[in-house]
């Protein structure tokens, strides 16, 4: 017997007969469609490119742009979002996409936990993020400011606790990731000790990271629907009523999933819906989120027109 340190206390009485030192881990990723390789790989890289893009678009727009429209809360909540969704989305597709077109799917014990730290710091940060949107009306520059750097740092103990806790416990083997990343519940079942408290501990942190902040926002777009509906002008209130269910749409799709992966992290779930909810927040929500909050917008959109307007008008010169 050979009890495992774990924040001051040990493992008493387990068998760690078969415990190994884990140097790398096999990404699974979808291995059942491998063999068409390049038509996942370009659905994936296509996707990931809108992301890159959309988010750039309005990252640059809102900050050269001097349209005073584009410096209200909304607009500053927006610019951070989409730095957060190019960070989140490119700590999971890149390695998604080597590992399709690779026959070399492994990924280092350290890369590992860099990658599940990075995914829980960027997607902890967000769940907040969208939280503090919702109310961004009431807010004035000073505010917005401290909530959006409390919105990012409180990533940064999520990340270490979740990762330094699931990686201090002991694995036995086989060491296959039925997964396209390294998640929490996926590398939860190659553990071998007693992950009970740590199964509390994620259904804590899901309750107060991911429900919690999406009940806020229901009941911030209630007080708007109710206010939509006060609106005189029947065009007005189909058009302000589009705008905020895309908005509600996209971010119920991103909760929802989450919350349905981390809330019971050992879940009866086959893999492959698990893979399915995973890319509903790793990798489409990253797209959706520039198209939905900014691009339809007629500030962002009068932008744009201006700044490509601008850039004609220079060649021609």
């Amino acid at each position: 017997e050979h009890p495992l340190l774990f924040f001051g206390g040990t493992y008493e009485g387990q068998d760690m007969s078969n415990q190994i030192t884990v140097t790398e881990f096999l990404l699974l990723g979808f291995s059942d469609i491998q063999e068409l390789q390049i038509l996942p790989s370009v659905v994936f890289l296509v996707i990931y490119v809108a992301a890159l893009v959309g988010n750039l678009v309005i990252i640059t727009v809102i900050i050269f742009d001097l349209d005073p429209a584009l410096y209200s809360p909304m607009y500053f909540f927006l610019r951070n979002l989409s730095c957060l969704e190019i960070c989140f989305t490119s700590v999971i597709v890149p390695k998604l996409l080597v590992n399709i077109l690779s026959a070399n799917q492994t990924i280092s014990f350290h890369g590992c936990v860099l990658q599940m730290y990075f995914s829980f710091f960027f997607g902890s940060t967000e769940c907040f993020l969208l939280a503090t949107m919702a109310y961004d009306l009431v807010m004035n520059r000073r505010v917005c400011i401290q909530l959006a750097v409390t919105s990012w740092v409180s990533g940064i103990p999520v990340g270490i606790v979740q990762t330094t806790w699931l990686f201090s416990f002991p694995f036995c083997g086989p060491t296959e990731i039925n997964h396209f990343f390294c998640d929490s519940p996926p590398v939860l079942k190659l553990v071998c000790g007693d992950t009970y408290l740590f199964e509390m501990y994620a259904v804590t942190g899901t309750i107060v990271i991911v429900l919690f902040p999406f009940i806020l926002i229901l009941i911030s777009y209630i007080r708007i629907i109710s206010t939509i509906l006060r609106i005189p002008s029947t065009e007005g209130r189909l058009k302000t009523f589009s705008t905020c269910s895309s908005h509600l749409l996209v971010v119920t799709l991103f909760y929802c999933t989450a919350g349905l992966t981390y809330f019971r992290p050992k879940a009866s779930y086959s893999p492959d819906t698990k893979k399915l909810l995973s890319l509903s927040y790793t990798v489409f929500t990253p797209m959706l989120n520039p198209i939905i909050y900014s691009l339809r917008n007629k500030e962002v959109n009068g932008a744009l027109r201006r700044m490509l307007g601008w850039q004609i008008y220079s060649r021609q010169l």
